[in-house]
């Protein structure tokens, strides 16, 4: 296909999401959305806003058991909307408000499928942060509480909703560069070691036990808080659900392909000497039914030496197709570039997208099944790295075959009262 036809095709694509956000930004003061964002750190505090300064949005609640960030952020959005939204601790109150209309979940992770299975089921639409679930078996719960409520239910991975991206995407599979058998991804940081950890008091103004939930009870550490959590495989999924998940899932879309055949790992944690359990240094390679491939490769502690490194890479029969942030560089054969192509990225368009399928119907551009689906790429990529063997897998349900240890990994227990039903 020509590159005329896909720009058209994209073209059309561009105007759809134009005037999605439209509709998500219009209506009558009687048609305003009540929203309540939970879990009020850097991610959720950046939420909080952004659906605050939206046309015909009111943002009711800002909720998280840390009272002091739960406070901040209601100061912080009260700057720049007409009402303060009320701070409030516990997630559970929020939802018995039947004025709620829909929740943004940026909670730590062992919370985002047990807050998104209660939120659909006290009929509340849900915006959740990736990765959707701390394992597979949650995430399969949420596509079934999201069907059985008939809510909608948006993952925020946003590069499914950036303009360029998506026009990529379409130039990728239109047959720009050729034929495409497979994907690179990376993300690198310059993460500090987490430390040794000591029993401790929980911060002044954390209730711990509601921090914690779901999750079975541990004492309290001095470097468990509060980003670490990410690096304990007891709340987090490492890097590769943290980070990876965004560009595992952009090429699991360019390649069309829903869910491995074979997946292995490599990696560990290298860098420091210190309590963290998640790998700083990750190699993840998967397979696919029909000869299509992808892999990741996660550095937390080491960047790589460029100006701006690429995000993803697509390699075709008739050249490459690189995204670095919200835009893309096409080369031919040689390594020689054609084409660059600019774009913007943030919140806006995948907010909008959200916000125009709870109005009108639109479809979601990251609808919780395949957000599940990419979400599963990294439970997956980390049962390997933590079973320390290659993975055969069932491509229709993501399951491990022939491994029961693996299928372990699968579930989790949680505390008394807390297990996520449908």
């Amino acid at each position: 296909m020509s590159h005329d036809v896909s720009r058209r095709t994209f073209l059309a694509a561009s105007a759809a999401t134009g005037a999605a956000f439209a509709t998500a930004q219009g209506g009558t003061a009687s048609d305003t959305l009540v929203v309540a964002v939970i879990g009020m750190g850097g991610r959720g505090t950046a939420h909080a806003k952004t659906f605050s300064k939206l046309k015909n949005v009111s943002v009711a609640y800002v909720c998280d058991p840390d009272d002091t960030r739960a406070g901040q952020a209601a100061d912080i959005v009260a700057k720049d909307s007409p009402s303060k939204p009320k701070p409030i601790a516990d997630l559970r109150k929020v939802l018995d408000d039947k004025s709620v209309d829909a929740v943004v979940i940026a909670t730590p992770n062992h919370w985002h499928a047990p807050a998104s299975i209660l939120a659909c089921a006290a009929g509340k639409h849900v915006y959740v942060e990736k990765p959707c679930s701390h394992n597979g078996k949650e995430g399969e719960l949420m596509v079934a509480a999201a069907r059985k409520a008939k809510r909608q239910v948006q993952m925020g991975n946003q590069r499914r909703s950036w303009p360029k991206i998506i026009e990529a995407i379409q130039r990728v599979q239109a047959g720009d560069i050729g034929a495409v058998t497979f994907a690179q991804c990376w993300y690198t940081n310059g993460r500090l070691a987490t430390g040794k950890g000591v029993a401790a008091s929980p911060p002044a103004g954390l209730d711990y036990e509601l921090w914690q939930g779901p999750a079975p009870r541990k004492p309290f550490k001095s470097n468990y808080l509060h980003y670490t959590w990410h690096w304990f495989w007891h709340w987090g999924n490492g890097e590769l659900g943290n980070n990876g998940i965004h560009t595992i899932d952009v090429c699991r879309w360019g390649l069309g392909v829903d869910l491995p055949s074979f997946v292995s790992s490599a990696g560990g944690r290298y860098c420091f000497d210190d309590d963290q359990e998640t790998p700083d240094t990750h190699l993840v390679s998967y397979t696919f039914p029909g000869g299509k491939m992808l892999t990741w490769e996660g550095f937390s502690c080491q960047r790589l030496p460029r100006e701006k490194p690429i995000d993803v890479l697509f390699l075709g029969s008739k050249g490459s197709l690189a995204i670095a942030g919200g835009g893309y560089t096409i080369y031919d054969p040689k390594g020689k570039q054609l084409e660059k192509v600019n774009g913007a990225a943030g919140d806006l368009d995948h907010v909008g997208n959200f916000l125009a399928a709870i109005r009108n119907g639109t479809s979601l551009n990251s609808e919780i099944a395949e957000g599940h689906r990419s979400t599963l790429m990294c439970h997956l990529g980390n049962i390997a790295h933590r079973t320390g063997r290659s993975l055969h897998v069932d491509p229709s349900t993501g399951h491990v075959l022939n491994d029961p240890d693996a299928m372990k990994l699968w579930s989790r227990e949680y505390a008394p009262g807390w297990e996520p039903k449908v």
